[in-house]
């Protein structure tokens, strides 16, 4: 693994950072939580170990910082500050693990194997591409090969969750659990209708049919 180290002790960082080295990782090491913070949002480690006590930018101001700016690296604290507010203080900032001093280094490298193994988050698609369409979810705005189409945001929900199930036939029950949130069959037109509007939107001025109707199935998408 690739760790960042912040911690001012001298005795402290010469030994762990050794110690992380000896056991196979690469170790940066920094003892100002400023010079620590600037390192970290250079990305590319897989864990940060942070003493909570630092000159120039304390532990827990450097991991709001990384939360803050959308950074998900995991980061252990490590500190001799220990007390239960203290822990939760910290884990509230944003830190993934928190090991009081005095420690033990065959400890502090499991707990650091354990956050190396952790999946990485996954990361919400906010845009959406199916052929020449695209869909954006943050400034709810939808385009068709370059033109702005507008929606009404029962039919702008209605083709993301076309979009996000490209190539793949939804039924008429799917749609209505997913976009009006309803666990049963009102018997009414509502989907009929809704698609009708969204695809005389959709493929005004062009020659093709964006949704295909599969016959006694659903509705589908089609792109490239």
């Amino acid at each position: 693994m690739r760790i960042l180290f912040v911690e001012d002790d001298a005795d402290t960082l010469q030994f762990v950072t050794a110690s992380l080295e000896q056991a196979g990782h690469m170790v940066v090491s920094m003892k100002d939580g400023r010079d620590g913070l600037f390192e970290a949002t250079g990305g590319g480690f897989d864990v940060i170990v942070v003493d909570r006590m630092l000159p120039g930018l304390d532990g827990l101001s450097l991991v709001k910082a990384l939360r803050a700016a959308g950074d998900t690296v995991p980061v252990l604290m490590l500190t001799a500050v220990g007390g239960i507010a203290d822990r939760v203080e910290g884990l509230d900032a944003g830190a993934d693990d928190y090991l009081v001093k005095p420690f033990a280094f065959s400890e502090l490298l499991a707990r650091l194997h354990a956050l190396g193994r952790r999946p990485a988050p996954q990361i919400a698609v906010r845009r959406l591409t199916v052929g020449d369409i695209i869909l954006d979810l943050d400034r709810r705005s939808v385009h068709r090969a370059g033109r702005r189409i507008t929606l009404q945001p029962r039919e702008f929900a209605l083709l993301a969750e076309l979009m996000r199930n490209p190539h793949r036939v939804m039924t008429r029950t799917m749609l209505l659990e997913r976009v009006w949130d309803f666990d049963f069959d009102p018997k009414t037109s509502i989907v009929e209708t809704h698609l009708s509007r969204l695809r005389s939107k959709l493929n005004a001025g062009f020659e093709e049919d964006a949704i295909e109707t599969v016959r006694g199935a659903g509705y589908m998408i089609k792109g490239d």
